[in-house]
């Protein structure tokens, strides 16, 4: 594929951006199916939150052109194709990893309404609706958004200067990649789909794993390129899960449990890799502290926001003092990676536990440098739950730059779940 082709080619006529229901993160359909189980007529509402301000998207992105490529994702439907793949496809070692009740809502589904204002400089985007359908906007949106803003900038691009970018953009790439063959053990996943620069540019990213990495390249987050490519799909679950589940909790008491009630549900379903622990939506350390002794026997960890080398200790002193020999253990880092992360945090536990790395944004999106201004650099944009059943939802994190919810409930959250003095860590992507 000439991407530099397809780009230039943009200029000509209507190209959408998301083409399928699939081309979201496999843990998106893990988790909806999980809740449709559990908490199907619970009603969230999404909202978009850019966390780099500087970012004027709209004044950026044109909004008639936003509403179409919105309004294209509205008239998508599952494709036969597609159905046969996820109910048929062997998923970590498990087959018809989709319920049949599931599958059948899934492909019916037309995603519900969005409502969209420009204010300041920004979009103000929402989804309001049952929690299943509503969720399954969330990545699409933020990968919509992300290729306009590619695309504004590009279009200020001549047609050798869009070959020359994309080729500098393959040789960056190509060296992360080189170095990453001499990382020991290396188990890497690419997670770039929300903050991607584009679809085809994710794919290729994907196919250069493949042949640069070869076996030591474990998956990619992405259905409709797993589909494609034929990978593994990579994914468990996310901070929604507790967010909604703790927004619903009547009382302080339930509102301590509510992270462990997520993870109950999500044990009754799952097993093996897929039992992986997301414990720092509300504090990593008082997570562990208060956890049952059940979760210590899951597989792993994933670590997504504050320090990876505290994370990553604290995971191991409280494996071992559950008993469990960290040496068996997965811990999964996914925040904010680059080649020199991944080496230093894999030369630091090597021979203590299992690593796999999670590669985002700087896998999928790292033009920095190759346009003038840094125009292309990546930015954080994220599209949270930000109500459930009309009360505010509430996320803490290790890192409380990317705390996000009313001051009042943060206050509160953070004296329920004894969360103490944070480190800011500045947030990349």
């Amino acid at each position: 594929m000439d991407i530099a082709t397809r780009v230039w080619n943009h200029r000509w006529k209507i190209d959408p951006i998301v083409r399928s229901l699939i081309d979201t993160d496999f843990y998106k359909l893990l988790m909806c199916q999980s809740v449709f189980r559990n908490r199907r007529d619970t009603r969230v509402t999404f909202s978009l939150i850019n966390r780099s301000p500087h970012v004027r998207l709209a004044d950026l992105i044109d909004e008639g052109e936003l509403r179409e490529q919105l309004d294209h994702i509205r008239g998508l439907r599952l494709t036969r194709g597609e159905s046969t793949w996820l109910r048929g496809n062997t998923f970590y070692g498990k087959r018809q990893m989709f319920r049949p009740d599931f599958m059948e809502w899934f492909e019916g589904l037309q995603l519900p309404p969005y409502h969209l204002e420009r204010r300041d400089g920004q979009y103000e985007l929402t989804f309001e609706g049952a929690w299943p359908e509503v969720m399954l906007w969330e990545i699409p949106a933020l990968a919509v958004l992300m290729e306009l803003r590619g695309r504004a900038v590009l279009g200020r691009l001549g047609r050798f200067e869009l070959q020359v970018l994309y080729a500098r953009g393959m040789t960056k790439l190509w060296e992360k990649i080189e170095r990453m063959r001499g990382i020991e053990g290396l188990r890497i996943a690419d997670f770039g789909t929300r903050r991607r620069h584009s679809f085809l540019w994710q794919d290729w990213a994907v196919q250069a794993m493949i042949e640069g990495l070869g076996s030591r390249f474990i998956g990619t987050s992405n259905c409709l390129i797993a589909q494609r490519r034929d990978i593994e799909a990579i994914g468990t679950n996310a901070h929604e899960l507790p967010m909604v589940y703790a927004a619903l909790a009547e009382t302080d008491a339930e509102l301590a449990e509510a992270p462990y009630r997520v993870l109950a549900d999500w044990h009754e379903e799952h097993e093996g890799n897929l039992r992986i622990i997301l414990p720092d939506t509300y504090g990593t350390a008082g997570f562990l502290e208060r956890a049952p002794d059940w979760l210590a026997k899951w597989t792993g960890l994933r670590i997504d926001s504050g320090d990876p080398v505290e994370g990553a200790e604290t995971a191991i002193r409280w494996w071992q003092a559950r008993g469990e020999d960290p040496r068996q253990k997965l811990v999964i880092f996914s925040d904010g990676l680059d080649v020199d992360v991944m080496e230093r945090l894999a030369v630091r536990f090597r021979g203590r536990v299992k690593v796999s790395f999670g590669w985002g944004t700087l896998l999928t999106n790292d033009f920095r440098g190759l346009v003038e201004g840094d125009a292309l650099a990546p930015f954080s944009l994220v599209c949270k739950a930000t109500h459930a059943n009309g009360r505010p939802t509430v996320k803490l994190s290790d890192n409380p730059n990317k705390a996000t919810g009313p001051a009042d409930q943060i206050a509160r959250y953070r004296r329920v779940f004894g969360v103490g003095a944070q480190k800011p860590v500045e947030v990349v992507v």
